[in-house]
């Protein structure tokens, strides 16, 4: 296996993972990377590492540019166990010391024993021979830990989880995948993972809006090298909570009447030229919801009531938009029931704990809805759509 050079004397030195489908509670049906970068010089650096299992994926990448064991010294962006796991073997194999933030350290030290490693300071700069490596502190960029490191002369920027996706590749730059896939995949893992982190993603950005960025060489998919405002915009848009005319009508059903009620509340949407995408979740994966819900300015959910409360997939989604906070959005809560209700109620309950505002009385009908209900449904899903376009 070889390493990929990216700029003078830098290398993608990372790993291609074609099978994994499933990373943080979201599916990964394209696979992912676990990228680690090697910057070749007086003082040679390696930049990361990679799952455990795909360490020999990286060795025989450095391998081909160096030999290992001429690696004076590794950076640690992220504790995550998907780029710390092979620092062990890494330390074992080089000698080299290990930098990483302060919380960095903290981090390492629980996840891995016996490792030599030294915090740096947000801002700090080091010289690694004709070149400076400047660490830039992101915490909650997922975790506490996080950083970046901005090689200064080359202009990288090591983005770590910021910018990144889970698509795997055998090619590493934007400009030589297809466009509408990588976004897609930058979308969605910006609505699974860093959602909840809005806030501090445009915090980041003024911390870096003075920095000259030539490349974002990112820790998980495809480097970007051409396109960069594409995704910085997409980013700070994302973080903003900036919205589109469009509804994510969510559902589940257990004999069809929590159904025909979302199908007519879609039809109603709909009919004010409002964008709609429903979504039965015993046939859909939530992290496929949640990228839709990304730019969506409406989330309806329903559910049928199955022992006094929600539906198990209804409620196990709800939990899980739950911890991802969405911003800035309307929400409303519908379902059906037999002898007892409770799933709306409930439903009701964890949407605004979401954060979503509920602007709307709750819908609920009773065994199958009537043609004069089915009819309700529908004017519900017009004042929905009214409600989107004059928001």
């Amino acid at each position: 296996m070889k390493a990929t050079e990216i700029a003078r004397n830098v290398y993608w030195v990372g790993a291609i993972d074609w099978n994994v489908r499933s990373f943080h509670g979201y599916s990964t049906p394209r696979g992912s990377t676990y990228n680690a970068y090697l910057i070749k010089g007086d003082t040679n650096v390696l930049i990361d590492t990679v799952r455990r299992p795909f360490f020999d994926q990286m060795v025989s990448r450095i391998s081909s540019v160096l030999d290992p064991k001429e690696i004076d010294l590794i950076i640690s962006n992220h504790v995550e166990m998907d780029h710390s796991g092979s620092l062990v073997p890494a330390q074992d194999l080089t000698g080299a010391k290990i930098l990483a933030s302060k919380r960095g350290v903290e981090g390492l030290a629980l996840h891995h024993e016996g490792l030599e490693i030294d915090s740096v300071e947000d801002g700090q700069e080091l010289r690694i021979g004709d070149r400076v490596l400047k660490f830039i502190e992101t915490p909650m960029l997922h975790w506490p830990d996080s950083m970046f490191t901005y090689l200064v002369e080359d202009k990288i920027l090591f983005s770590m989880d910021g910018f990144g996706q889970h698509l795997a590749s055998s090619k590493r730059f934007d400009d030589e995948v297809d466009k509408d896939v990588l976004m897609y995949e930058a979308a969605k893992y910006y609505a699974n993972i860093l959602m909840p982190f809005g806030g501090q993603v445009l915090k980041t950005f003024e911390k870096v809006k003075d920095v000259e960025i030539k490349m974002l060489a990112t820790s998980h998919g495809i480097i970007w090298r051409r396109d960069l405002n594409s995704i910085i915009n997409a980013y700070l848009s994302w973080a903003k909570g900036e919205t589109k005319e469009k509804a994510v009508v969510v559902y589940d059903t257990m004999w069809g009447s929590t159904q025909k009620m979302a199908e007519a509340i879609v039809d109603g949407i709909a009919s004010e030229g409002v964008e709609t995408r429903p979504y039965r979740l015993s046939d859909s994966d939530r992290s496929e919801v949640m990228r839709d819900i990304l730019e969506a300015r409406a989330v309806v959910v329903g559910s049928p009531t199955l022992n006094n409360g929600m539906f198990p997939s209804v409620a196990d989604f709800v939990i899980y938009m739950k911890g991802l906070r969405p911003k800035g959005k309307i929400g409303a809560a519908f379902g059906s029931f037999g002898w007892g209700g409770g799933a709306v109620k409930a439903l009701r309950e964890n949407l605004e704990k979401a954060g979503l505002t509920l602007s709307f009385e709750d819908l609920e009908m009773r065994y199958v809805p009537k043609e004069e209900e089915i009819l309700k449904c529908f004017e519900y899903g017009q004042k929905i759509g009214k409600e989107i376009k004059g928001s």
